[in-house]
């Protein structure tokens, strides 16, 4: 079972589109998928129609050491399951103030889950949730608009994943870019695009999300822009990033010794473009 958080300190990036999409997109590819709202808002949760749950269906129980995580019910979406945000995880988080308090996520999903893959979706902010999801992952995903403060938040992001792996996780990877709500007719997207490129090199995804008007719209069945239009330019860039983000997992699987993230990247300064 593979572990994966998608996350940045920066809201607006596509993180939940992202999340939902490939989630998708592996599901239809004959993959086990289980998505985690881990935000207490529960934005993940809402888009995709569900109501607030039952405290005992919902990703508070990841925090209860009572609790066997198999026998927990999830929401069966089209293609994947979903572990629906609780409104009682604001309530939690303020008793989460130990430092042992970023391993509760690690320890339940030791219990072993019928998956291929787990997904943790995050507020955009380094949250006692957020560092549970990436102290249990790993891999990280990144989605970032290739603008100003997305850009800043995604180096933020990939500062605090090296500090998680040097403290708390020595088998994170590398985080991965992937640049969302691209538009080509923007100078800046190029120029910033160019930037993660030049001082992220092989982390930055090949393959972009570009701006889409079938992927700002939401359903509240649950169903994705694959089952509504499969053949729109949104739904044929989550298709191709799906191949390529688990091309380069399997890649770091069989090469972990050169995924681990490398302590000698220094970002400069952005300038804004």
């Amino acid at each position: 079972m593979v572990a994966l958080s998608i996350t940045n300190h920066k809201g607006g990036t596509g993180k939940t589109t992202s999340a939902v999409h490939i989630s998708a997109a592996l599901g239809l590819s004959g993959h086990r998928v289980l998505l985690i709202d881990l935000d207490p808002q529960g934005f993940l949760t809402r888009t995709l129609g569900c109501p607030e749950p039952p405290e005992e269906e919902s990703s508070l129980m990841l925090f209860d050491p009572n609790v066997d995580l198999r026998q927990v019910k999830v929401v069966q979406m089209k293609g994947f399951n979903l572990l629906p945000s609780s409104s009682g995880l604001t309530r939690v988080m303020r008793r989460l103030n130990k430092p042992t308090d970023v391993f509760w996520v690690k320890e339940a999903m030791q219990q072993g889950l019928d998956y291929d893959l787990v997904m943790f979706d995050t507020a955009a902010a380094v949250t006692v949730f957020s560092l549970n999801a990436l102290v249990a992952s790993r891999h990280v995903l990144i989605p970032v608009t290739p603008e100003y403060q997305p850009v800043i938040g995604a180096e933020q992001t990939f500062h605090t994943v090296r500090l998680v792996q040097d403290k708390l996780n020595p088998d994170l990877t590398a985080p991965i870019f992937l640049c969302t709500q691209v538009d080509a007719r923007k100078r800046t997207h190029q120029a910033y695009r160019k930037y993660l490129q030049k001082h992220y090199g092989d982390a930055v995804m090949k393959t972009i999300i570009r701006t889409n008007a079938a992927l700002s719209v939401t359903y509240s069945d649950g169903t994705t822009t694959f089952d509504h239009d499969p053949y729109s330019r949104g739904a044929r860039d989550y298709a191709n990033a799906t191949d390529e983000l688990l091309h380069l997992i399997r890649r770091s699987e069989t090469s972990p010794a050169s995924a681990t993230v490398p302590p000698e990247v220094q970002a400069e300064t952005v300038v804004q473009a």
